[in-house]
């Protein structure tokens, strides 16, 4: 009965009155009279309107910068809303209310009380706590509109019991999410990529955080990125979040709630980016000097209509990248977090490797003791000897505690030593369980909430050593070093099947050959182990591997217990100078075995591993 109470829905009337009291609590003041909104002065914004005054319709003019750095992502993000004088859009699929995503809800409160217009679009399942945030933003000014993208059960926030009773009456609509990531500012500056607005994205957790990467777009192409966030904005889907029924109830019964801001973690390291954000010099040497000038720039991006019908409608995104990957000749450099691949892209990774002259295809995902997806590893796990053998991978796991990549822990990184809590900011209750397990905040990325069947409460597993770690997040594509991707697709079924995806291609070979050299960089024998056949056994080998090969093949009861590759360590020496390749004759000379699941304090999650091994393989659809 209680939950059926919940289900219970709001009259045309109730909904309309709930939003006008959103509506009629908007303030309409505006700080600013100038023309530009009081923005901040940006080399930035230069950069765009001169990328825009040097294009043609027959030669566009773009420039973009790879954002591998966390905290120089959010500082640029932030960069931008300021210097916004127009328009902004916001685009995500997770929005926490930690302290990186509260510092951007300020600054686009503040850009709307300066006379920009700001649109923020979030999907249900995976952003913003509480309905009373909900509830305060709808109302927080006219320049400023909040809407929430394909709400199950007229709700913004789901509760535990009812994502229960979503899963059972909504199954297919629960698992149809928006993955897409856009920040537009004034129709000409985005940012796209991996990451969304937690903390884990920008270096700001003491305990776990992502390895991404994003895109930064200067050009005509903002147009394109701008005609498809117009589309999730305008469609059915996408509903104003004063009119969603948890939030409606709570508008009618309690009133518009005071905007919610808890004091900072660590509100130093805040004051320090905001310095940075105020720096032109700094700006314009990060941002500005360090753009390359790039042709053949391409956005994809699916519509809402992938979710039109219970069988999805068109997916540009993954088709296209998909016939990328068919085009290559030399060499294919994949980076995904969670190497669980659709059936298609395996039909091309398979024709591929037939082909008489077959390219190198190098790729980069993580490991068990990086992920913080296990079922997604585990079934990854299950298909490594398909992944070698039948499509020529030669996989780099990435390590837990990678020795040279992209990471700051100086004064607005990554915060190593979390203060004692206050009276001011007592845990809650999930932070001291938290605390309990050695984890100072919970580090959840898309497939620690897409899915259903993801890692309990998306935390990854317990290592052998203690220390901030990281997860490999970026999803990137390097094409013979003549086409370069970046975009939201793990290559995976969700992404072609389930959830929208958009990425920026860009055939440029100064650009490609940059972003394979970030790739190769995470790839590197300080940051990853890598897959390969492990010795056969002394007896009846023929037999072990006819076994292991059929067990594979089961959708169910996998239970051979030796699998076919395994992890390796490249030990440098005279003989050794650099890496081979795990198909090289002479790979074993220089590589040591480490095990199938190096650093990690394995217990029982062997079990684990091999039950989703086992019997998993049906959840790889929603994976």
């Amino acid at each position: 009965m209680l939950v059926l109470g919940g289900c219970a829905s709001l009259t045309p009337v109730q909904r309309d009155a709930a939003a006008g009291v959103a509506v009629a609590a908007r303030s309409t003041h505006v700080d600013c009279t100038r023309a530009d909104a009081c923005a901040l002065a940006s080399p930035l914004h230069g950069m765009g309107e001169h990328a825009l005054a040097e294009s043609t319709a027959a030669a566009p003019r773009h420039h973009a910068l790879i954002l591998d750095g966390g905290p120089d992502a959010l500082l640029a993000r932030i960069h931008l809303i300021r210097a916004a004088r127009r328009s902004i859009d916001l685009q995500t699929y997770i929005f926490d209310e930690d302290d990186s995503a509260q510092l951007v809800l300020d600054e686009l409160q503040a850009a709307a009380f300066r006379g920009v217009r700001v649109r923020l679009l979030i999907d249900q399942l995976s952003a913003l706590e509480k309905v009373s945030t909900l509830a305060a933003f709808a109302a927080v000014h006219a320049n400023f509109e909040l809407r929430v993208y394909n709400p199950v059960l007229d709700r913004g926030r789901l509760s535990t019991p009812m994502y229960a009773v979503a899963a059972a009456c909504c199954w297919g609509k629960l698992n149809r999410r928006m993955h897409n990531k856009l920040l537009l500012v004034d129709g000409m500056l985005g940012i796209t990529g991996g990451r969304n607005y937690q903390d884990d994205y920008y270096d700001w957790n003491a305990a776990y955080n992502f390895r991404d990467r994003d895109l930064l777009l200067a050009g005509p192409v903002a147009a394109d990125m701008g005609a498809n966030f117009e589309a999730f904005w305008q469609s059915p889907l996408s509903v104003p979040a004063e009119r969603l029924g948890d939030v409606a109830r709570y508008l009618r019964t309690r009133g518009v709630p005071p905007l919610p801001h808890q004091p900072y973690r660590k509100p130093e390291r805040v004051q320090a980016l905001l310095a940075q954000v105020e720096d032109p010099d700094l700006v314009r040497a990060r941002f500005v000097d360090a753009a390359l000038a790039v042709q053949g720039v391409q956005f994809i991006g699916d519509l809402p209509d992938k979710h039109a019908g219970a069988a999805g409608g068109a997916a540009p995104a993954g088709d296209t990248l998909q016939q990328l990957i068919a085009s290559a000749q030399a060499e294919v450099l994949l980076q995904t977090p969670y190497l669980v691949l659709s059936k298609p892209a395996q039909q091309v990774f398979r024709a591929l490797h037939r082909q008489p002259a077959p390219p190198r295809v190098q790729v980069s995902t993580n490991s068990l003791a990086s992920t913080d997806a296990f079922i997604a590893y585990a079934i990854s796990h299950k298909y490594k000897r398909r992944y070698l053998r039948d499509f020529g991978f030669e996989i780099h796991e990435f390590k837990p505690f990678p020795a040279a990549v992209p990471f700051d822990a100086g004064p607005v990184g990554a915060d190593l030593g979390a203060p004692p809590a206050t009276a001011a900011s007592a845990p809650t209750r999930r932070a001291r369980q938290l605390a309990e397990r050695g984890l100072a905040r919970e580090p959840v990325s898309e497939a620690g909430r897409s899915s259903p069947f993801a890692s309990p409460g998306g935390l990854p597993v317990r290592l052998q050593r203690a220390g901030m770690r990281m997860g490999l997040h970026a999803k990137s594509l390097v094409l013979d070093e003549r086409v370069g991707v970046v975009g939201t697709h793990n290559f995976d079924p969700r992404g072609d099947n389930l959830n929208t995806e958009s990425a920026v291609v860009i055939a440029d070979p100064a650009f490609a050959r940059q972003l394979a050299a970030s790739i190769r960089g995470d790839m590197a024998p300080a940051n990853a182990w890598t897959i390969g056949r492990r010795d056969s056994s002394p007896i009846l080998p023929g037999i072990e591997f006819t076994l292991a090969r059929v067990s594979e093949r089961m959708p169910i009861f996998d239970l051979w217990p030796v699998k076919y590759a395994t992890s390796y360590q490249f030990q440098a020496g005279p003989d050794c100078p650099s890496p081979s390749s795990p198909f090289a004759p002479d790979f074993r000379r220089c590589h040591e075995p480490v095990g199938d699941f190096p650093e990690v304090d394995i217990g029982l999650k062997w079990l684990g591993v091999r039950v989703f091994t086992a019997f998993g393989s049906g959840l790889s659809p929603i994976l």
